[in-house]
């Protein structure tokens, strides 16, 4: 079949790879791709969506896979969809539940889904007034609208968070999706990524995967993208797995319905479990990011199906089956990320000898370019280095194996990917 897959990270270098693993056949094509991805398909400049359609139907593409959130907010699925063009992803409307948070809390206060206390507002009065009145430090600021995973500030202090929310409302710290602000209390406990595939009429969970955000070893810094991740995570049991599905996806895609907002694609729930009760800190409409990376290794079943089953409403005769290992994902940036991007410098991989790199892991290539056939960080999250292993140390150590095959001027990355069961 040919495939589109929209995007140009790691999660879609990913998806491309897991697609080819199972069937070389596979024609893919990417927008825009990045300067790795033509090692899996070809590469496509035009970005304008009707555009794109017609040359989605011209090229008899199958299924259209989203990637980012952006397009999806922008209302790329509705324009296919009016073209009977299968396509992986949530309508515009389902879609704010990532493209505004305050829509997003707005809906699990309505539908009696559990999550952190709460006010967003555009009134700086108002948000200072909550964070006046907050028992406890720290506190949570995060600006309405899509700020590529570095919109939540986490305040150690009062004085700092209504800081923040000045900031924001000002426009200073992320422009017009700072202009509205939610500010809610902090949260204590473990934090797991959650994905859900639905279609129109039933959903598949997906085994969690725990990811970690923070820029430096032992969860310190800013929050960036991701810095890494690992699956499954043994600090998930079924109680808990039973708990998410009743008191969270179901109620979630039940009141879309009632809001007419009838939900696609890939629900991606941020959940915090305190004392063993998960809390929804978040919902992204799209595969997390590494998230994405580290889980589809451990697929045993057709990860092509799962996406195009769901595209086309068919997801209960989708027999989900997974390996028994475990999968770790690292991610190497540049070296000033995530404060400001760097200067393209040249990617050197050693050659592989060792037997358990060569079969347990491998590369996903997110921030890259081809300049005169060679292979460049250009910034930001340059690359993942994921390995697999029959116990989460071993996928953590053959992850860092590779690492140490990679070599570019500046890179940088955590050590302690997976601490948290290790």
């Amino acid at each position: 079949m040919n495939i589109l897959i929209v995007g140009q990270g790691g999660r879609e270098y990913s998806i491309a790879k897991a697609i080819k693993d199972e069937n070389a056949q596979h024609k893919i094509f990417f927008m825009p791709g990045n300067g790795a991805t033509v090692n899996l398909g070809e590469n496509i400049a035009t970005r304008d969506y009707d555009e794109l359609v017609v040359w989605a139907k011209q090229k008899d593409i199958a299924l259209t896979i989203v990637g980012p959130e952006q397009p999806l907010v922008d209302g790329i699925c509705d324009i296919f969809r009016l073209h009977n063009q299968a396509i992986f992803g949530p309508n515009k409307l389902p879609a704010k539940l990532e493209g505004s948070k305050a829509y997003m809390k707005n809906i699990l206060k309505k539908y009696n889904i559990p999550t952190a206390s709460f006010v967003e507002s555009q009134d700086q009065k108002i948000l200072c007034d909550f964070i006046d009145d907050m028992p406890t430090t720290p506190i949570v600021v995060k600006a309405d609208g899509l700020c590529g995973g570095k919109g939540v500030i986490i305040a150690t202090s009062k004085q700092q968070a209504k800081d923040e929310v000045a900031d924001m409302l000002s426009g200073k710290k992320f422009g017009d999706a700072g202009t509205r602000v939610i500010v809610e209390e902090f949260l204590d406990g473990f934090e797991l990524s959650v994905f859900a595939i639905c279609d129109k009429d039933s959903f598949i969970m997906l085994p969690a995967v725990q990811d970690h955000k923070r820029v430096g070893d032992g969860d310190t810094g800013p929050n960036t993208g991701g810095m890494g991740a690992y699956s499954p995570t043994p600090l998930v049991n079924d109680e808990i797995y039973k708990k998410i599905e009743t008191n969270i996806i179901k109620p979630t895609l039940d009141g879309m319905k009632k809001e007419n907002a009838t939900f696609t694609g890939v629900l991606f729930v941020g959940v915090m479990v305190v004392c063993g009760e998960p809390i929804v800190l978040e919902y992204n409409v799209r595969f997390g990011d590494p998230e994405c990376e580290t889980i589809l290794p451990l697929f045993s079943s057709s990860v092509f199906e799962l996406f195009y089953k769901c595209a086309t409403n068919d997801l209960r005769s989708y027999q989900l089956k997974m390996s028994d290992k475990f999968c770790v994902s690292v991610v190497m940036c540049s070296k000033n990320y995530p404060y400001k991007s760097d200067e393209p410098t040249q990617i050197i991989i050693d050659r592989i000898d060792d037997e358990d790199i060569a079969t347990n892991s491998h590369i996903s290539y997110a921030g890259v370019s081809s300049i005169d056939g060679e292979l460049f960080a250009t910034g930001g999250r340059v690359l993942l280095c994921i390995g697999t292993g029959a116990t989460i140390a071993d996928a953590r150590d053959t992850a860092y194996k590779l690492c140490g095959q990679v070599h570019f001027a500046g890179k940088k990355l955590r050590t302690d990917i997976a601490y948290q069961v290790i």
